[in-house]
């Protein structure tokens, strides 16, 4: 009879068993999904160009961008802060995977508007995907006033255009890194010997330091179109301080303009000759619409 209640409390252990691994077994197959990797960079900017974030669905992102003039001008203009230029745009989530945005600056008096799509997600679990791809297309248009009135103008002549592929990879929760080439087109150059086309490659990085702040930077490298003994590569390097809903950022850069077309085919200030700016960026979101579950 013992021999009969051992066997008995053996057979029910082994079958225990065997359900608490089917169950586990089933419990696995459920979680084990693919998800998106996200947070590679605070903003949806790096500094000045585009990063692989995105805003949420029906996310609306007021930003402001200010540039002071340049740090080697010296006390007499207060190392630059009695000057200032700056951007003011509205970017708004479509879809998690689809911005649009406008934007002003009273350098030139430029507008300029942007799309910016991505098919592909960096993300983990099953078929996972190493990087993210994000595609950009943007347009500005110059609204100041013809310097030569007595020359016939068009309205397409104010106009400049731009298109962007970005590949980046969030490597850890302290690094994240993306390759974007930029091709530019303006309708109109101001010489005859300017090239109307425009070839960088850009490079964005962010380093997390702490929990609110990150080290970030932003370099275009002019491959082809610009003459190299007057126009420069512009550079970008600063700080993220994350503030609650607002994200604050202090840099220091060689651009004077803040959108694509401005700042890569107008850049003349030179790192080593101190022609560096000062600046910040403050982004603060908003829920327009939320979304529906």
């Amino acid at each position: 009879m013992q021999k009969l209640v051992l066997g008995l409390i053996l057979v029910t252990a082994l079958q225990t068993g065997y359900a608490q691994d089917d169950l586990l077994s089933l419990v696995g197959k459920d979680t084990l999904k693919r998800a998106r990797v996200t947070n590679a960079f605070k903003s949806s900017r790096v500094i000045n160009g585009h990063s692989i974030e995105f805003l949420g669905k029906g996310v609306l992102d007021f930003r402001i961008l200010h540039r002071f003039g340049e740090v080697s001008d010296g006390i007499s203009n207060l190392f630059g802060l009695d000057q200032a230029s700056m951007r003011i745009g509205l970017d708004y989530g479509l879809l998690n995977n689809l911005t649009v945005g406008v934007g002003r600056s009273n350098l030139g008096k430029e507008l300029d508007g942007f799309i910016k799509f991505c098919p592909v997600w960096q993300s983990s679990g099953p078929g996972a995907f190493p990087f993210s791809v994000v595609l950009v297309g943007g347009v500005t248009l110059n609204t100041q006033s013809w310097s030569d009135t007595a020359r016939k103008h068009y309205f397409s002549s104010r106009m400049a255009f731009y298109n962007e592929l970005i590949i980046g990879r969030k490597f850890s929760e302290r690094f994240s890194l993306q390759l974007s080439p930029v091709f530019v087109h303006r309708n109109l150059v101001e010489l005859e010997k300017e090239e109307n086309d425009v070839y960088a490659l850009g490079i964005g990085a962010r380093f997390k330091l702490t929990k609110r702040i990150a080290f970030v930077a932003d370099y275009h490298y002019i491959v082809e179109g610009l003459d190299k003994d007057i126009y420069k590569d512009p550079l970008s390097v600063g700080f993220d301080i994350e503030t609650g809903g607002h994200v604050f950022q202090l840099h220091f850069s060689n651009a004077t303009g803040m959108n694509e077309k401005a700042f890569i085919t107008n850049t003349t200030g030179d790192w080593g000759k101190g022609e560096v700016r000062f600046g910040f960026n403050l982004s603060r979101v908003f829920t327009v619409r939320r979304p529906r579950h």
